[in-house]
């Protein structure tokens, strides 16, 4: 059976996940991880895509995108799948597949997930007890969010536009963005958005999943519970 299309609106935020193959490790050192986030600026500009969160972790990343055109995170995710997989191969003097199939994703209601789906990138290294705070780990996008003023640049990152009326100053929303990361995440918030995310369904409320399937014609409701995803995530 041929695979569906991605749900790839434009102007809708989407959650992504790319694995290592069997959870393999697909960043090794610095380099790697220098590496990849070059090319994943390269591509977001390229096929218009605007990154608003990341983790890079040991054997999977997540992504928080905006697609302004057509396919745009589809396009840019391949592009830079096999620009990585032939520096990591030659790199380590290996042969094969390196990520885990497809990248999932889900798109989401701003207004609802957004800034609970930011955090549940961010805060990915916290749950994987490789930190304390979201704040020590180097390759995640908490430390612009986080920043009091924009002494931090990056050509990747793409702040969205509930972030950036969380003040009119940066030391605004910066402070305000910090107060967000008090709370914990509800298990039952973080279970939506992993079964959302892992079947390539929309996250938020009924109205906003009824909204995407007239703007695409896709079922993007689950029709029956199945196996569910991993808790390590």
């Amino acid at each position: 059976m041929a695979r569906l299309p991605r749900l790839c609106p434009i102007g809708i935020p989407q959650h992504i996940i790319q694995r290592g193959n069997n959870r393999q490790v697909c960043f090794a050192s610095e380099d790697d991880l220098i590496a990849y986030t070059h090319w994943l600026t390269e591509y977001a500009e390229q096929f218009q895509v605007k990154v608003h969160a990341w983790v890079f972790m040991t054997n999977h990343v997540h992504l928080l995108a905006t697609p302004m055109m057509e396919n745009g995170i589809s396009m840019m995710m391949q592009a830079l799948g096999r620009r990585y997989v032939r520096y990591f191969n030659y790199t380590y003097q290996r042969t094969g597949t390196l990520w885990e199939g497809r990248f999932k994703s889900c798109v989401i209601c701003a207004e609802e997930y957004f800034f609970i789906c930011q955090r549940y990138i961010e805060l990915n290294p916290v749950r994987a007890n490789m930190v304390s705070h979201p704040a020590e780990y180097k390759w995640s996008s908490y430390r612009f969010h986080a920043q009091d003023s924009l002494d931090l640049q990056s050509s990747l990152w793409q702040p969205h536009e509930l972030y950036l009326k969380l003040g009119h100053q940066q030391k605004t929303r910066a402070k305000r963005y910090q107060a967000l990361f008090k709370y914990h995440i509800p298990d039952e918030e973080l279970g939506r958005i992993r079964s959302a995310t892992h079947s390539d369904m929309a996250l938020g409320n009924e109205r906003f999943k009824e909204e995407i399937e007239q703007l695409t014609g896709r079922r993007v409701t689950l029709r029956k519970r199945g196996r569910k995803p991993s808790q390590t995530d």
